[in-house]
């Protein structure tokens, strides 16, 4: 399975690009839908999924648009199935001071739930703590995306709408369970080592 980090969009979102064969899965579509559809098109692929590590604005920017041209279902833990519809608890609210919602996912997620792409597997990991339904994909075992669990040399906000910290020291705890050689692929920032990650925060 390959990843590239299409757009790190609004206020550093990353949008990551999956793909196996010729299926591709798009994570956290904080890119426009043009730039990801362009992409998967060179590419020669077709989108099955729209996964979602939470329901924050920052991270589903284009998932409506996406999702009206692939008619690829919206994934989200289902924890988070309500935020992208409200924007109080989606963060919009808070930030901009007005509207703005969106269609609520298709398929609601569970912890241990396994996708196929292509021949593939992304399997999904409930971490809650930056939002009730915030959710790392491990994908194939190669290699782990995080959403804002778990970044480079630090760990995601937790002041929102179903943060907690020690629910999220909790779930970042769970995460020693992987090989701490994955890399890692943040919500926001570089890549980094499972294991390198954990020890900064952790210490």
């Amino acid at each position: 399975m390959t990843i590239k980090n299409l757009f790190p969009g609004l206020w550093g979102a990353n949008c990551y690009l999956l793909q196996s064969g010729d299926h591709a899965a798009v994570v956290d579509p904080s890119a426009d839908a043009k730039t990801i559809l362009n992409e998967i098109a060179l590419r020669g692929a077709t989108l099955d999924y729209i996964l979602l590590t939470h329901g924050h604005f920052d991270h589903i920017i284009s998932i409506d648009s996406l999702r009206e041209q692939c008619n690829a279902p919206v994934c989200v833990h289902e924890g988070d199935l309500l935020m992208p519809e409200d924007s109080n608890k989606n963060g919009f609210m808070m930030f901009f001071r007005r509207e703005r919602a969106y269609k609520r996912p298709e398929r609601a997620l569970k912890d241990g739930e396994t996708l196929m792409l292509g021949d593939e597997q992304i399997r999904v990991i409930h971490t809650p703590g930056h939002t009730l339904g915030g959710a790392c994909f491990l994908c194939n075992d190669e290699f782990l995306l995080t959403g804002d669990t778990l970044f480079a040399d630090t760990y995601g906000r937790c002041d929102l709408y179903g943060g907690n910290i020690d629910v999220l020291f909790h779930s970042i705890e769970r995460l020693r369970a992987l090989p701490p050689t994955l890399t890692i692929y943040p919500g926001h920032g570089e890549p980094a080592i499972l294991g390198d990650a954990l020890d900064t925060v952790l210490l």
